[in-house]
């Protein structure tokens, strides 16, 4: 005997599709997030593979990067863009979704001054939903004046901002630390293109760096305070930074030889 679907309905109207729906309303799955420009994306190949290795983990079975592409393409040619912020979001079933929203401003992003809050997400590896924990101390660090919250150990290890990657410049070699953490795709693209070093930093070790940078999808920003440390605007460290972000090409969201999906699969939302 086949388990009837759920019934669900969204403002007094019956969901159109609620096995799908039911499952978006989960919070259970991942996703990944990246800007597009003229059709192309820098990362790309790491996008998929984040997708792919994370479908595995939750789901049991892999995601096929050919099929993620065709999918963000269309939804691309759907909304009438070649420049978007474009993220891949799934679900259990492996039922996959797209949304093609405005591209960030290109360019380095607002210097920023990030607030520590006692949290480590938990799966740290994976870009999951259900981010309440990040969310509440991001919230808490807009509402007291910050622009971001830095995640730290009750021991006051530095893992990562709610939703950035943080890097410091000692001088020499741009220091990620090496807690757990979400390695973004911006942090990985610059990491092997600048002198860089992974090691434990703690909050105690900040007065002994002389700038500081945040990383995400959407920004690459110099970061001027942590609580009460300052730090200085390196510029010429943040023309490296940029400009080892502007060497990377971006690589074409559509699949060769593969007609784009003006649909949805049955696997798409």
């Amino acid at each position: 005997m086949t388990t009837p679907p759920p019934y669900i309905e969204i403002d007094g109207a019956p969901a159109a599709d609620p096995e799908l729906l039911a499952a978006v309303m989960t919070g259970f799955g991942h996703f990944t997030a990246m800007q597009v420009r003229d059709g192309r994306v820098k990362g790309l190949g790491l996008h998929l593979a984040r997708l792919d290795r994370s479908t595995r983990e939750l789901f049991g079975r892999g995601l096929d990067g050919d099929e993620v592409r065709a999918l963000a393409a269309g939804a691309l040619e759907a909304a009438g863009r070649r420049d978007a912020s474009l993220r891949v979001y799934v679900y259990p079933g492996v039922r996959v979704a797209v949304t093609v929203a405005a591209p960030a401003p290109d360019g380095l992003g607002a210097p920023q001054r990030l607030a520590t809050a006692e949290y480590w997400r938990p799966a740290p590896h994976i870009k999951h939903l259900g981010g309440f924990g990040q969310s509440y101390h991001r919230e808490a660090a807009v509402r007291a004046g910050f622009d971001e919250a830095l995640l730290t150990s009750p021991y006051g290890e530095v893992a990562e901002g709610a939703v950035t990657n943080i890097a410091f410049w000692d001088g020499t070699s741009v220091v990620w630390p090496s807690a757990p953490c979400l390695e973004g795709i911006t942090m990985a693209l610059l990491e092997a293109r600048l002198e860089s070093v992974r090691r434990p930093v703690t909050l105690a070790d900040l007065p002994g760096f002389r700038a500081a940078f945040v990383t995400n999808s959407r920004t690459i920003a110099a970061v001027t305070a942590i609580d009460g440390t300052t730090f200085p605007v390196d510029g010429e460290l943040m023309r490296r930074v940029h400009a080892a972000y502007g060497s990377v090409e971006g690589e074409a969201l559509g699949t060769a030889g593969s007609p784009v999906r003006h649909g949805l699969s049955d696997g798409a939302l």
